[in-house]
């Protein structure tokens, strides 16, 4: 979950009011993905997170499906994820999954976290918000 949110205190705050998933490969945690109902009829993808030596195999595309799966059944009508606008990689997974961008959080990363957080040579400021209709 740290490798998604380096907040261990963001974690945990959302964390007991969530429900959460795990993927496995080999009898192995290959990664996992917590959602968190914000609204009536939203759900909100808060942490999604694989194993580094597991990337690039479509496991988080597969987290992301079960996401989209797990809340049409429970009928919620949106999915909505959040994420750096320096995580080039995230942000074309969640594209390319049908999620569109609906807004920006300016400061996020600089109000909500003690530390500073470097990702691709830049430092993280804004968090891009997205939304995928169901």
């Amino acid at each position: 979950m740290l490798a998604a949110d380096p907040s261990k205190e963001l974690i945990d705050s959302y964390l007991n009011r969530s429900f959460c998933y795990q993927a496995t490969a080999q009898g192995q945690l290959a990664g996992i993905i917590i959602l968190l109902p914000t609204h009536p009829e939203t759900l909100e993808i808060v942490n999604i997170a694989v194993d580094p030596k597991l990337r690039n195999q479509g496991i988080g595309q597969q987290l992301l499906a079960f996401a989209e799966k797990n809340a049409r059944n429970k009928k919620y009508k949106c999915l909505e994820i959040g994420t750096g606008s320096t995580s080039f990689a995230q942000l074309y997974l969640y594209q390319k999954r049908g999620f569109r961008i609906v807004g920006i959080d300016q400061d996020f990363f600089s109000i909500h976290y003690n530390k500073e957080i470097i990702e691709n040579k830049l430092v993280l400021k804004d968090m891009l918000r997205l939304k995928k209709l169901l």
